[in-house]
């Protein structure tokens, strides 16, 4: 692998146009910004079949963003991302496709995990489906313990990866350990079945969203994202509707699903992540016509803020932080159980739902 700084420079004479690998030691900064990097020229040559994990190989992470993750802060989501890659050993590889700013986005997140101390990391953004046969990319993500997708046109980053060496590329990563993390766009991508449009609301309708082809990296779910922010309850309860052996699951913006291979999802970040179970609903889905309400009864529905432990395949929740052990009997305590010598605390007691009392009820402003 070439090291830290370098730009890969194989030239060949293509038609096609120029495939960018950039890597953070290339970037000068210039007015408060970095320029743009040499371009490497390569002769898309379609490769064989990624060839499936050997016997005994792990399965990676997958961890879907819901997109706006913090890059100024704390960078909780992007800090675990790199931790999970394998800290200052990881090896990431930035997808870019998705995005419309170009070598902007790629150079910020360059500029990132380097920042997290990541000395290994190389940007690349094919423009085509023939781009995405380079070997040079190719061998990119084969090198790399990550492969992380940015945010963008969900659409444009499957149109161009799925199906290409590249796409199998980052599944035989998947196979063998690596972790794949996409933000936004990059998170709907590993669904089998990506959204790839549809209007935000509440309301389920018929027709009120499409999927097309992902990366299948989840294939038991439904990946949407900016969940919360846009309103997207309606449309991923819709395609549940259709599609009922499928979790649905919602991820909130600067928020994470970590999903190990065994199934357990955990989630960090900021907001949560809805996961919608429709495996006994009932629904009209079948008969709608035009952009009607869908009716959809028994959808079991959890909300999982961070720290929650949920399992995908079981479809139960696994732990939870604040919620009460139970793994044991209940008590039933009488007068003789108190020890000798115990005195209540009365400020304490007095104290405990004193913010609920009537009086304090009718201090509260009236609600408009």
């Amino acid at each position: 692998m070439v090291g830290a700084g370098a730009v890969r420079s194989h030239r060949h004479n293509s038609p096609f146009r120029h495939v960018t690998t950039t890597r953070p030691g290339s970037l000068t900064a210039a007015s408060g910004s970095a320029r743009r990097c040499r371009s490497t020229t390569v002769t898309p040559v379609i490769a064989p079949q990624a060839a499936a994990p050997a016997a005994g190989d792990t399965r990676g992470i997958v961890m879907p963003i819901g997109g706006a993750e913090d890059k100024v802060g704390r960078m909780t989501v992007l800090r675990e991302v790199v931790r999970l890659a394998g800290g200052t050993d990881a090896r990431v590889v930035v997808i870019s496709t998705a995005s419309s700013l170009g070598d902007e986005i790629t150079h910020a997140y360059l500029q990132i995990f380097a920042s997290l101390g990541v000395t290994d990391v190389v940007g690349i953004r094919p423009e085509s489906r023939a781009q995405a046969a380079s070997p040079d990319l190719v061998e990119a993500v084969v090198e790399g313990t990550a492969v992380f997708m940015t945010g963008g046109n969900q659409i444009k980053l499957a149109a161009i990866v799925v199906g290409t060496p590249l796409g199998q590329a980052i599944a035989a990563a998947h196979g063998r350990g690596a972790l794949i993390a996409g933000t936004s766009a990059g998170a709907s991508i590993m669904s089998t079945h990506m959204v790839s449009f549809g209007s935000g609301g509440a309301t389920p309708k018929f027709r009120m969203s499409q999927v097309s082809e992902g990366l299948g990296l989840l294939p038991q779910a439904i990946i949407d994202q900016h969940f919360t922010q846009r309103n997207r309850f309606g449309r991923l309860l819709a395609l549940v509707a259709g599609n009922p052996a499928q979790l649905g699951i919602g991820v909130d913006e600067d928020t994470a699903a970590i999903i190990r291979p065994d199934g357990l999802m955990e989630v960090i970040g900021r907001g949560v992540v809805t996961v919608m179970d429709g495996s006994e609903a009932l629904t009209t889905a079948y008969t709608a016509t035009g952009t009607q309400p869908l009716m959809i009864s028994d959808v079991r529905l959890h909300t999982l803020p961070r720290g929650v432990v949920f399992d995908l395949t079981g479809r139960r929740l696994v732990s939870a932080p604040g919620l009460p052990d139970v793994a044991g009997p209940p008590s039933i305590t009488g007068p003789g159980d108190v020890p000798v010598g115990t005195r209540p605390d009365s400020r304490r007691i007095a104290v405990e739902g004193a913010h609920e009392t009537i009086a304090e009820l009718r201090r509260r402003p009236a609600s408009t």
